[in-house]
């Protein structure tokens, strides 16, 4: 089975150093931020940047390139002037994805905070369908990530993702990305075979796999439904690594683009991005 595994990488020095750096640790794809991830300002991408982004992925062979939304976005809120500042942001972000020829970014569905769940969700969807309002000519698509549920977060259970699919009038422009590490510390089970069966069987009924256009592989520091959200490097968390071959194997998954977001650091001499992306190339010879 062909594998598409990257990583979650800086744009620091330019779009186009971040596609090289990709390269050079062994990716097949990335994931981005288009600016500072938590800042309002609206950063401004010149044609240049954009043409030198492209050209430098066409170099270096890197492809299905996804941008992820900054974290100070938040669709579901209460408060009527971060709601708007939310559909503003979540506007620039996917404007910055089209110069930048991006078809996918990633988005957290929101917190409803002192609000509730309910309300939360049609504030998410009212918010959606202002942003295509203002969007629609543009191809890019928005993922609602799987989350784990940290605080007053939408997005931990599969039934919240069905209910903001189900609540926009157009959904052709959204679908999933799935977390690992989300998934396992919102209480979905991964392992061993039986329970990923259960849990991805739960998805695809509830959402449909067809949906998933993206895989975060992130093993988790917290245990089996802690609902804490961090992620850890693959092999040296909670989850395991037969989850790991379970999710490189499955058909109804793969060949999505897989993207690390691990932590970034050096280990006895070694990039743990590219420790991470050989472990789990491994898993995936053994799984077959």
């Amino acid at each position: 089975m062909s594998l598409l595994l990257g990583a979650h990488l800086s744009i620091a020095g330019g779009f186009d150093k971040a596609v090289r750096r990709a390269r050079q640790i062994g990716c097949d794809c990335l994931q981005l931020f288009t600016q500072n991830c938590t800042q309002w300002a609206n950063r401004k991408i010149s044609t240049a940047e954009g043409e030198a982004f492209r050209k430098a992925l066409r170099e270096c062979a890197i492809s299905h390139p996804i941008a992820h939304a900054g974290y100070l976005i938040n669709l579901a809120s209460p408060n009527p002037g971060l709601w708007k500042k939310s559909i503003r942001g979540l506007t620039g972000e996917i404007r910055r994805a089209a110069i930048l020829g991006i078809q996918y970014l990633v988005i957290h569905p929101g917190s409803y905070t002192n609000g509730t769940p309910t309300n939360g969700i049609a504030r998410i969807c009212k918010a959606l369908d202002e942003v295509r309002s203002r969007t629609a000519n543009l191809k890019v698509a928005c993922l609602l990530e799987t989350t784990a549920g940290q605080g007053t977060a939408l997005g931990q259970r599969f039934e919240e993702l069905a209910d903001i699919l189900a609540g926009v009038e157009d959904r052709s422009w959204l679908g999933i990305c799935v977390d690992t590490c989300h998934l396992f510390a919102a209480g979905y089970p991964l392992f061993p075979e039986e329970a990923y069966e259960k849990t991805i069987g739960r998805l695809d009924l509830l959402i449909g796999c067809n949906l998933v256009k993206a895989v975060h592989l992130n093993d988790s520091r917290g245990d089996l439904g802690s609902r804490i959200d961090r992620h850890a490097h693959i092999g040296w968390g909670k989850i395991g690594l037969g989850a790991f071959a379970l999710f490189l194997a499955d058909k109804r998954l793969n060949p999505n683009p897989m993207y690390i977001e691990t932590p970034k650091e050096v280990v006895d001499g070694q990039d743990m991005d590219v420790v991470n992306l050989r472990i789990l190339r491994e898993c995936a010879s053994r799984a077959g």
